[in-house]
């Protein structure tokens, strides 16, 4: 399989491809680095671990929270999803989408990223990303510019979610072919739209004895309507906050959310 990560094929096709807007982009993403969380204390790491035995598995996909929450000592099992970005026509930013199959067990007819569980084999999470990218939609992973690694997510699951930001240099190559076993269809949406107060709702959600936002983005193309929300809305947020360099014109957590100090 070709490797998501190698980054010779597709930054030379960013060249010839990308317009100098992307090629800045790129440049600026692969400088990026994951914030560094402290430890939990004691008291803390056991209040976090009473609260996942007392919870549900759907209230942590309904919020989506970011890895440096969860106890230290909690060892997940690794994802990755791919935050495929492209430029349009009109010179947008904008990011590939799935709706998942109606037939799933798990998330059935809800939008997602590309991405999926790590392999044995998978090298390193950009890999994942785009190894699944490919079996769920047909996005060849040489033509992915694998650009930057964000904090990783907590899913329904339990999973540990890398989000993984590719630059697709052309888009013109990809020819969405979506597997139907697992998804029903692909779209891309502006990315802009996940900062901003347009479109979008809040609900107040209670996961171990805290108070959070839950975000729903409603989205129209064509004859379709999609709503993005739970961990992908979350995940696509914070992906655009380190894009665009500016935080959301909206709250995106209560203020009493609770995360360790930086």
């Amino acid at each position: 399989m070709k490797s998501g990560a190698s980054a010779a094929s597709p930054t030379a096709k960013g060249f010839k491809f990308g317009s100098s807007r992307l090629l800045a982009l790129a440049q600026q993403l692969r400088v990026y680095k994951p914030p560094l969380y402290s430890l939990f204390d004691e008291a803390e790491e056991m209040r976090l671990m009473r609260g996942y035995k007392e919870s549900t598995r759907e209230s942590i996909s309904h919020v989506g929270f970011q890895e440096s929450m969860a106890p230290m000592r909690f060892r997940p099992k690794k994802a990755a999803v791919l935050i495929c970005l492209f430029e349009g026509d009109d010179g947008d930013l904008r990011v590939i989408l799935t709706k998942r199959s109606s037939t799933l067990s798990t998330h059935s007819g809800e939008v997602s990223l590309p991405g999926g569980k790590a392999e044995d084999h998978d090298k390193d999470d950009g890999i994942t990303a785009t190894r699944e990218a490919e079996e769920e939609i047909g996005l060849d992973p040489s033509l992915v510019d694998v650009v930057a690694f964000l904090e990783p997510f907590l899913s329904q699951h339990l999973l540990r979610v890398i989000p993984v930001v590719g630059i697709l240099w052309d888009r013109k190559a990809f020819n969405p072919t979506p597997n139907p076993a697992e998804v029903e269809a692909v779209f891309d949406a502006p990315f802009e739209m996940f900062l901003k107060d347009e479109n979008r709702r809040s609900e107040e959600f209670e996961w171990m004895g805290e108070k959070h936002l839950v975000h729903f983005f409603d989205y129209k193309t064509g004859d379709s309507d999609y709503v993005i929300w739970g961990l992908t809305a979350r995940i696509l947020i914070r992906a655009a906050t380190v894009v665009y360099q500016r935080p959301p014109a909206f709250i995106e957590h209560k203020p009493n959310l609770k995360y360790s100090k930086m």
